[in-house]
């Protein structure tokens, strides 16, 4: 596994150094999992931009939404 080198300020070192006050095994799984944490964050936050762009064109185009109108039919249900 690959090692970073950062800089943290002093309420950061404390959090770090009661890692084992949250249930993790050491600091570095702390940083790991909060790093996941963040990422899934970003990924969320992309696809919630991208779901209200699709609704902000859907609700300004009425070909779209004739489009999707017509496509309902047929389906079981």
């Amino acid at each position: 596994m690959m090692q970073a080198t950062f800089s943290l300020d002093d309420s950061n070192i404390t959090f770090l150094n009661n890692f084992r006050l949250y249930g993790f095994k050491d600091k570095s799984d702390l940083v790991r999992l909060s790093l996941e944490y963040i990422k899934k964050l970003f990924e969320y936050d992309e696809l919630k931009n991208s779901a209200e762009l699709y609704a902000e064109i859907y609700s300004e185009d009425e070909e779209i939404k004739e489009l999707t109108e017509q496509a309902q039919f047929g389906w079981p249900e």
